[in-house]
């Protein structure tokens, strides 16, 4: 974490399971920009995205070549292969046990490092954000947004969710559509004055 952290190799737009940053920290960022554009008469148009199964999707060759082109040691890279490897994994119910299976993808839960493995292969998302869109991480789950202005494409938004399709595809993390949604935050409400 201090290689990562001294270089500054973990985008500052990821919030999760890092020091001095929650979902808190993401949502009062958002805010801010948020209420900065509405202050401005500006519309904001939110997609929320979550990846299926994101931390068992993991794929260990791809997630080891990213870890290399960060600088990490070759011993240590040799040392989270090893972690990685030869893991298997039963589901036992009651006292009935299923067989044991090599587990070939996927970051170990519960562990210290699975989670910093985790948003080490998904850091790279965030730089897909063209002009006009900003990506919010926290762990799994991606916020991307839009302050409609001018001189911001009115097809940037799209054109940033189709390069996310596209790298999700490429890095094996499916999106899971019944968990992503749309919002739309228009300038143009009046709230009533509350006496």
């Amino acid at each position: 974490m201090n290689h990562l952290l001294q270089h500054k190799l973990i985008s500052h737009h990821q919030h999760g399971f890092l020091s001095r940053k929650s979902t808190t920290s993401q949502l009062l960022e958002c805010c801010a920009d948020w209420n900065v554009a509405i202050n401005t008469h500006n519309n904001i148009d939110v997609v929320y995205l979550d990846f299926a199964r994101a931390f068992d999707s993991v794929v260990h060759s791809k997630l080891l070549a990213k870890l290399s082109c960060y600088g990490i040691d070759p011993v240590l890279l040799s040392w989270i292969c090893s972690f990685l490897s030869n893991r298997f994994q039963y589901v036992k119910v009651d006292q009935s046990y299923s067989s044991v299976l090599p587990v070939i993808s996927g970051v170990p839960q519960g562990s210290v490092l699975g989670p910093v493995l985790y948003i080490l292969y998904v850091n790279d998302i965030c730089t897909l954000a063209p002009v006009g869109v900003t990506i919010k991480l926290f762990a799994d789950d991606t916020k991307l947004y839009t302050v409609f202005s001018d001189g911001i494409p009115v097809d940037c938004l799209q054109s940033c969710l189709t390069a996310i399709f596209d790298w999700s595809q490429h890095w094996q993390l499916k999106l899971s559509p019944s968990k992503c949604s749309v919002m739309h935050i228009n300038s143009n409400v009046h709230c009533p004055n509350i006496n």
